[in-house]
């Protein structure tokens, strides 16, 4: 009979979840400081009576990140996906930045 593992996996369990916890955290983190960063375009765009959304740069950035999913071995559709909730949730924002300065 081969050896599959620790014969207790529980301590290994709880050191791969606190490494989740840990990424957790710093993904809410990271996405905090990328909407305060939009929250500063959105201004900017609706100080200008620009539109909020710009469908060359979601495309550009669609690209640049399906390619940099595939570079880090993590499904592209799945990246796109996420960056798709994300500029929705964005342009949101923008939309009401907008609508209270008119």
């Amino acid at each position: 009979m081969t050896d599959a593992g620790p014969s207790n996996p529980i301590p290994e369990l709880a050191r791969l979840r606190a490494s989740i916890d840990n990424i957790d955290a710093a993904l809410v983190h990271m996405l905090a400081e990328r909407f305060r960063c939009t929250k500063a375009v959105g201004e900017l765009k609706a100080a200008h009576n620009l539109p909020a959304a710009d469908k060359t740069r979601e495309t550009e950035q669609i690209a640049r990140l399906r390619r940099l999913a595939s570079e880090a071995d993590l499904d592209p559709d799945f990246a796109e996906k996420f960056l798709a909730f994300i500029v929705t949730e964005v342009i949101r924002h923008h939309e009401r930045l907008k609508e209270a300065r008119s």
